[in-house]
């Protein structure tokens, strides 16, 4: 699924376009610094019915949300080093236990992701907007 989106509002349109097509417990957000991979958290836990704060795990590395369907946990890989130190803070265990799991700068953990069924989302900044991929 391909999506451009000019104002902020339409990342709710955009987010009730991907929940149904959620076939996998996993979330890869993909983009550059201030692409939008937050914000668009925000939108979809909002339509997940959270009524929890959404904010950037940034130096947390994961939040956890409570919604009426289970637990969401929100990742920021950003700043590891290594793929070691996912294993120290127990992705594994969040991974195995959540209703879904949204993983902000995945690169580091692709590897170990082989077995898991996820979606991939890219978001990109052009000029007119965001465009959006979904797969």
């Amino acid at each position: 699924m391909q999506f451009t989106i000019h104002q902020l509002e339409e990342w709710k349109d955009i987010v009730n376009q991907i929940i149904p097509n959620l076939d996998h417990n996993i979330l890869l957000l993909k983009g550059n610094l201030g692409a939008g991979k937050t914000t668009f958290t925000q939108f979809l836990m909002k339509e997940l019915g959270t009524k929890d704060e959404i904010s950037s795990p940034t130096y947390s590395i994961v939040n956890e949300y409570d919604t009426p369907k289970g637990k969401v946990y929100h990742f920021d890989l950003y700043r590891l080093k290594s793929v070691e130190e996912a294993y120290d803070f127990g992705i594994e265990e969040y991974l195995d236990h959540a209703f879904l799991s949204i993983i902000e700068w995945p690169e580091i953990y692709m590897d170990e992701l082989e077995g898991y069924g996820f979606h991939e989302m890219t978001i990109n900044n052009t000029e007119s907007g965001r465009e959006i991929e979904f797969q």
